[in-house]
């Protein structure tokens, strides 16, 4: 069922039942431009380090989408205890389910791209590497039509978790003390929540599928990141050096041949119109007819 409703900043939404586990059902919050479309639309994925948030916290990015002529869908997922991949799982359901039913909501199944912050950022880059994964496709259903696949055209990332193991070693590195800071407690229960082991994070990792030469799909690409950022810009504490997680992954996306930007903006807000409003244009100009 849907809820049409509007928030603070009258920007009007509609929450929809995408899909069903069991007892529990999980919504997705559509934010379209006015007008009849169809619109082109991004699939926005919560950060919340894999087990926090929810689709509430795509509305900063929608209000700097909407203006650009695209759609914003803002998913509740699995997370947390359910673990990965039931995270991808539910990503690459969910875009398969807004192009099938991309006539009556107005979207253009056409053109579609993947947009996420910090943990969020991470499943948008893995969803994208992956469409076809059979782990990730696992869910079916006969209201899908199969003719659509999990593609999108292009993904943008807002100080993702690029590399989940490196995080991990981070933190557990300063977890070793007699007095370990409790921002290193809390990364690793997340970590151990989610992940379960380090082999998993290894695995789901889209900075080492490049490193690996792993096969993988490589979507035009932008990743935004504020600085000062504790949490997401570091040295890999296993490989030492100077080289910064983020330039890390963009040297390496390029050595790949795929064509990524590399915005740097000045800004400790983790949410900021100033981190959104580059992805907003660089959306609107890779999801053109």
């Amino acid at each position: 069922m849907a809820r049409i409703a509007r928030i603070q900043t009258n920007l009007a939404y509609e929450d929809l039942t995408y899909v069903i586990h069991g007892p529990e059902s999980y919504q997705l919050r559509l934010f379209r431009p006015e007008g009849n479309g169809p619109f082109p639309f991004v699939v926005d994925l919560h950060g919340g380090a894999w087990n926090l948030s929810d689709r509430m916290s795509g509305t900063m990015r929608a209000e700097s989408l909407i203006p650009e002529g695209v759609a914003s869908a803002s998913l509740d997922f699995r997370q947390g205890p359910h673990g990965y991949p039931t995270s991808l799982q539910d990503v690459n359901y969910a875009i398969r389910w807004l192009k099938s039913n991309a006539q009556k909501l107005r979207l253009d199944p056409n053109r579609v791209g993947l947009v996420g912050a910090s943990s969020g950022g991470h499943l948008a880059m893995l969803a994208a590497m992956r469409p076809e994964d059979g782990r990730y496709s696992a869910l079916k259903s006969s209201d899908l039509d199969p003719a659509f696949d999990a593609r999108v055209r292009c993904v943008g990332m807002v100080a993702p978790v690029i590399n989940p193991l490196s995080r991990y070693r981070r933190a557990y590195e300063a977890a070793q003390g007699p007095n370990p800071p409790e921002w290193a407690i809390s990364m690793l229960e997340k970590h151990h929540v989610y992940w379960t082991d380090t082999a998993r994070m290894e695995e789901g990792n889209p900075l080492l599928i490049l490193e690996r030469n792993d096969e993988a799909e490589l979507l035009p690409a932008i990743y935004v990141q504020g600085r000062p950022d504790f949490a997401h810009i570091y040295v890999d504490p296993d490989r030492g050096g100077d080289e910064l997680e983020p330039d890390r992954f963009v040297r390496n996306y390029r050595r790949r041949g795929g064509e990524i930007e590399l915005v740097w903006i000045e800004t400790e807000e983790a949410q900021s119109p100033l981190l959104y409003e580059p992805l907003a244009t660089f959306m609107k100009n890779k999801l053109r007819p």
